[in-house]
């Protein structure tokens, strides 16, 4: 049984309104709450602590089954667990230092032997900013503003950046 009644009545109406199947819709109406929710502050989810604890319970799986320790075994397929190792690899990196391509890689070496995948996951996530004239990479200090798919797959965990 819900414990929030009227949230399994707003993702009805919604399924209702869209065809989104129950999972979809929930989840739709989840991030769009986030986003109202990061625009009147920059705390993580405090009118949510059930989100709050079910998000870092997947933080906590993800990175217990992908990167147990220092490297990582394997490279997520599913892109919220992916952005979970994305935010941790981040972690890792010098803010206030601009690496070159043979640098990044290095660093991504550390943790498993596909560095380009991750390096471009880095950057096409907005993580990292890079130069394609000179090659040169640097972490970005804003993050960008988030639509479509990537707003659903990292804006709730980006929230635990702040």
């Amino acid at each position: 049984m819900t414990k929030n009644k009227d949230f399994k009545t707003l993702v009805r109406a919604r399924m209702s309104a869209t065809g989104e199947n129950y999972t979809s819709a929930r989840s739709a109406l989840i991030t769009q709450e986030l986003l109202e929710a990061t625009a009147q502050q920059n705390s993580a989810h405090p009118e949510d602590p059930e989100l709050d604890t079910a998000l870092e319970a997947f933080r906590h799986k993800t990175r217990s089954a992908f990167m147990p320790g220092t490297t990582l075994l394997a490279i997520p397929t599913k892109r919220r667990a992916l952005v979970v190792i994305l935010l941790d690899l981040l972690a890792t990196f010098d803010p206030d230092r601009v690496y070159t391509e043979p640098e990044v890689n290095d660093h991504l070496r550390r943790f498993h032997p596909d560095c380009a995948r991750l390096r471009r996951e880095l950057v096409d996530y907005g993580y990292l900013g890079r130069d394609p004239h000179t090659g040169r990479y640097w972490m970005n200090t804003a993050l960008p503003d988030r639509r479509g798919n990537q707003a659903q797959e990292a804006k709730d965990l980006e929230a635990f950046l702040r």
